[in-house]
């Protein structure tokens, strides 16, 4: 390699360690090698080989440099650009991904309807794959396939992919139904910090798992006829944590009453699907569930995600801050109340179109066209709650619109230990954002934003913040290593280029 070429991967090397909030001793040790050699391979000062770095890219969950297949690494935003027309929501990432655990509860066919094409969902169906189901994209690519078969190899699953997504654990609920003893990979995904499972176990147990950790690995043995006696109370109203109680008790041939649920979008669309299963769930909404399950399940089953309440917040966020004209169409209207009203409250102008049912018939959709707007800090903090409440996940885009926004505002993401800390990623770009502690940060506006070059935050939502930023600040901007967007949204880049963006996505070597 060159030493130009030494010097940009060293560069990259150690951006995405500074992100992942790694010392270069602790990457030295995860690689077996000393701080020095890894201080002079990020200043471009010693060779390095591809095998090298494939393994810094999988220490750092980070893909430094990627060989032999096409897609975007890096973003090129010309900002200051207004956007208009309209564009569609695409289905939730979260409900998609439950669901394609929630089917190996079915020995028969199901077919999920246009599920998002995104690397969170690549990763679970390459675990699907290697354990034995058999999965393919039909009718040109809009719908997904997937049929178990008789018996899981899951001595052959897929630990690198399931490393790299936290929705593995959503396979604990399904398997234990399945085989008697496994294993699977630690949960990954974004670093968000440290979040127990221990809420995942204490739902579980009720129905014969239990769970020993060791060397990055869960270990389960399940005790067969093992059965709930009493109603399970949720430790935490986590919506993979429902998720799980809801696949185990799903085929638990009795009633099993889960306490403190959560009521999200994802938890609700999974409920729909169980009841196409045959699953009998009262409840759907609230935060107590009754489940009626069945021992045996072998249908044939045809479902449709609703859409992401999160992308239609990125996208109304998107016309916010680039002082557009949008509509955004296809909006679940009752995951969105809250944020409607708070916006409405700092003046955003908006209309929304009468509802209409979504493709699973249960959701309620509408368009909600937002229109240039002053906005005024909101008078109370921006947190997030439970559903009903303010989504966990629509936070961080309150950071971008409160820098729009005059005044200040404090945002207390009080869920993840890091991701309130990434959103300071912002500054780089003109915010004013004061971190106050790991889950506070002031946020004063308005901001006159400015272009720059930057590493991609390791955190899916402030990621996408920063990529709103950069579209509302005049000049050329730079995004790079864009893997953690691609986890959750599908050609980002491609369909906000369609309603006036300009976003160039490119790769280093």
């Amino acid at each position: 390699m060159t030493d130009a070429y030494l010097a940009r991967i060293g560069q990259l090397i150690r951006d995405a360690r500074q992100h992942r909030g790694w010392t270069q001793t602790r990457l030295a040790g995860a690689l077996g090698t000393s701080q020095s050699a890894v201080n002079r391979i990020e200043r471009g000062n010693q060779n390095i080989s591809l095998e090298m770095i494939a393994r810094i890219s999988e220490a750092l969950d980070s893909e430094i440099v990627s060989l032999g297949y096409s897609g975007p690494m890096h973003l090129r935003v010309v900002g200051g650009r207004r956007l208009s027309g309209s564009i569609d929501v695409k289905t939730s990432k979260n409900a998609c991904v439950a669901l394609l655990c929630a089917a190996l509860l079915n020995s028969g066919r199901t077919v999920l309807r246009r599920v998002a094409r995104i690397e969170e969902v690549f990763r679970i169906l390459e675990v699907l794959t290697s354990v034995g189901v058999r999965t393919r994209w039909i009718n040109d690519g809009a719908d997904l396939e997937i049929v178990p078969p008789a018996e899981l190899d899951l001595a052959s699953i897929d630990e690198e992919a399931a490393r790299r997504t936290r929705s593995i654990i959503m396979f604990l609920g399904p398997l234990l139904h399945r085989v008697d003893h496994f294993r699977i990979p630690y949960a990954g995904g974004c670093d968000l910090g440290t979040r127990t499972v221990e809420p995942h176990m204490s739902a579980l147990r009720p129905f014969g798992l239990d769970i020993t950790a060791t060397e990055g690995v869960y270990h389960a043995e399940v005790e067969r006829g093992a059965a709930p006696s009493r109603p399970i109370v949720l430790t935490e109203r986590g919506d993979t944590v429902t998720e799980n109680a809801l696949m185990a008790a799903a085929r638990y041939e009795g009633t099993t009453v889960i306490r403190n649920a959560s009521s999200n979008y994802m938890v609700q669309d999974l409920c729909f699907y169980l009841e196409r299963l045959g699953v009998r769930v009262s409840g759907i909404g609230t935060t107590t569930l009754t489940v009626r399950g069945v021992r045996e399940i072998d249908v044939d089953v045809d479902y449709s995600p609703s859409e992401d309440p999160v992308e239609a917040m990125s996208l109304m966020t998107a016309a916010v801050v680039t002082e557009s004209e949008l509509t955004v169409r296809r909006v679940p209207a009752e995951f969105l109340e809250i944020e409607l009203a708070v916006l409405e409250g700092m003046g955003l102008d908006f209309d929304r179109s009468a509802e209409y049912p979504a493709d699973n018939g249960r959701t309620r959709l509408t368009d909600v066209t937002v229109r240039p707007s002053k906005l005024e800090a909101p008078i109370d903090k921006i947190h997030p709650m439970p559903f009903p409440g303010l989504n966990i996940d629509n936070v961080p885009f309150f950071a971008a619109i409160s820098a729009f926004a005059h005044g200040k505002t404090l945002i207390h993401d009080w869920v993840y230990d890091n991701r309130a800390i990434y959103l300071t990623d912002l500054n780089r770009l003109g915010g004013r954002l004061q971190l106050l502690d790991p889950h506070r940060v002031l946020v004063e506006g308005p901001t006159r934003w400015r272009a720059a070059e930057m590493m991609c935050p390791p955190a899916l939502r402030p990621a996408v913040v920063v990529l709103l930023a950069m579209m509302a600040a005049e000049g050329t901007s730079v995004l790079r290593n864009v893997y953690v967007i691609n986890r959750g949204y599908e050609e980002l880049a491609e369909r906000l280029n369609e309603v006036g963006a300009q976003i160039e996505t490119f790769r280093d070597i």
